[in-house]
């Protein structure tokens, strides 16, 4: 953290004012910026940096593949088998890095921006909205995948400032969700039930600039962190649902009903849909500077170049020069419990491979593969050019039904769960008991967010997550003879060992420590 520190003191890293899919390029000399519109909002874009880098299939396998819902069939990976600790977990490594040095991005452009005199006072206000919540971001990022994190929000400008945060120790993470739940509400203020804030009250999709954090990812950001409060703030005060509640529904005027947006929305390969609010954005050319991920190999039909059949089946859409690598397959849970193929279900030939063009795949019969939500077509070897959305319309309605549901309003708690049912061809859910529909609620996030990177994220909130593992992911693991190692400890990732030594110890991995790891 120390050495990115002093890089960070020297030079600033932004993306392209266009797309965000340019190099970084680097500028010096910050007490002579700051001084155009031009110059501030190349600041706010390196607060993007690093985001392909974090949303990868390693990514996807800890918040998917370790889980009830997947399975990565690696007897090597120590991700994929939970064979990790503070001196090995190298996811632990880049989540960490990436995100700290994306934070002291954002941090140096809000105090930038902040202390311009010569930038238009709403321009101003606008780029300190946008880098907030993606700061926003990357701080819930790191509070779910590590616990109890490092929260500051100091510019580093001086080596004083720079010791001091390098030697931060664990903070609490209810505490950090609520300072930034508080600067994300005075971005986006409203006084008497009218907007007020920063950032026009619009649709994802209809920001100029593809890409960029906007109002609706701010209402997204409350609601996901105030939900994590929710149940983590044990002697708090704050109605954390009624905070998530005030957000989230705000949407709903905005985006509308949920039947308005296709189920071909969540096809990855289809991009920058009206129902998502982010996503990460990839593209491939051959020959150019591509900016590709590498999660459809994964996720796709194993493939023969010499009869160029996916398992079998011809599927032109995927083109001939795919390179598929180890398959994920859903759980037996998943695919027999959750959404079985005799099901009313629209979204089963979208989560789950089971056929193509009503050809059935010769091993996918009894054990589907990935859906074609996560295949890319035309893939050029391992280049994945797909789209991956991070937050949806249709997850807002049903963390609106999750704070109905624990504020026991089942009228509320219907209307919202049943908008997402009705979309997929299910029937109307009328709770019966509260625990029966906490469970319909928890399915249903599980089928309509499959594979969206943040079902890890939902079973540890819950409460529920080595239970899960244990009843569903593990037994699944055996039936491959793939030794798992899993322990109450993996809720969260292990903070690397030289980030412990590099603070002076304030950070420490206790959590691991009282399970010998």
């Amino acid at each position: 953290m120390k050495k990115t520190m002093i890089i960070t003191m020297l030079a600033y890293v932004a993306a392209s004012c266009n797309v965000l899919d340019e190099n970084p390029s680097s500028f010096v000399d910050r007490n002579n910026y700051f001084k155009t519109e031009a110059q501030c909002r190349t600041a706010v874009n390196s607060c993007y940096e690093g985001l392909k880098s974090i949303y990868s299939t390693t990514l996807f396998t800890h918040t998917d593949g370790t889980t009830d819902l997947v399975i990565v069939p690696s007897t090597s990976d120590v991700n994929a088998i939970l064979d990790i600790n503070p001196s090995q977990c190298n996811i632990s490594k880049t989540q960490w890095s990436v995100s700290y040095k994306a934070i002291m991005y954002c941090n140096a452009a809000i105090a930038g921006i902040e202390k311009s005199t010569t930038v238009d006072e709403n321009v101003r206000r606008d780029l300190l909205a946008e880098a907030k919540t993606m700061r926003a971001l990357w701080y819930y990022n790191l509070t779910s995948l590590f616990g109890d994190v490092p929260f500051y929000t100091d510019d580093v400008v001086d080596q004083p400032t720079m010791d001091r945060i390098a030697h931060l120790g664990r903070m609490d993470a209810v505490a950090t969700r609520a300072a930034l739940i508080k600067e994300l509400q005075a971005c986006y203020s409203y006084e008497g039930g009218e907007y007020t804030g920063a950032l026009k009250e619009i649709r994802a999709c209809e920001i100029q600039e593809k890409g960029r954090a906007g109002w609706a990812m701010g209402m997204m950001m409350i609601g996901k962190l105030a939900l994590w409060n929710a149940y983590m703030d044990s002697n708090g005060t704050e109605d954390w649902f009624q905070v998530a509640i005030d957000a989230l529904e705000k949407l709903v005027p905005v985006y509308g009903e949920l039947s308005a947006y296709p189920l071909s929305d969540l096809y990855y390969s289809v991009k920058e849909t009206p129902e998502r609010i982010f996503e990460i954005r990839h593209a491939y050319s051959e020959g150019t500077l591509s900016y590709a991920g590498t999660l459809a190999q994964n996720c796709m039909p194993s493939y023969k170049s010499d009869t160029q059949l996916y398992d079998g089946v011809s599927i032109p859409w995927l083109g001939t020069e795919a390179k598929v690598g180890t398959c994920n397959r859903p759980t037996s849970y998943f695919y027999s419990a959750l959404q079985p193929d005799n099901g009313a279900d629209l979204r089963v030939d979208i989560n789950q491979g089971r056929r193509w063009e009503g050809t059935p795949f010769v091993s996918g019969i009894s054990q589907p593969w990935m859906g074609p939500k996560f295949w890319c077509p035309y893939m050029k070897t391992t280049y994945d050019s797909n789209n991956y959305p991070i937050l949806r319309y249709a997850d807002a309605l049903l963390m609106l039904a999750e704070c109905y549901l624990e504020k026991r309003d089942k009228d509320n708690f219907e209307k919202y769960l049943n908008m997402v049912r009705s979309r997929a061809g299910l029937a109307p859910y009328s709770a019966g008991s509260w625990s029966l529909a906490t469970q319909t609620l928890r399915d249903e996030r599980a089928r309509e967010l499959f594979g969206e990177f943040q079902r890890k994220f939902d079973l540890v909130r819950w409460g529920i997550w080595f239970d899960a593992v244990e009843n569903y992911w593990k037994p699944e693991m055996e039936k491959r003879n793939i030794p798992t190692k899993e322990l109450p400890c993996h809720r969260y990732l292990p903070i690397p060992n030289e980030q412990v030594v590099n603070s002076g110890y304030a950070l420490d991995n206790k959590e691991y420590n009282n399970y010998g790891l």
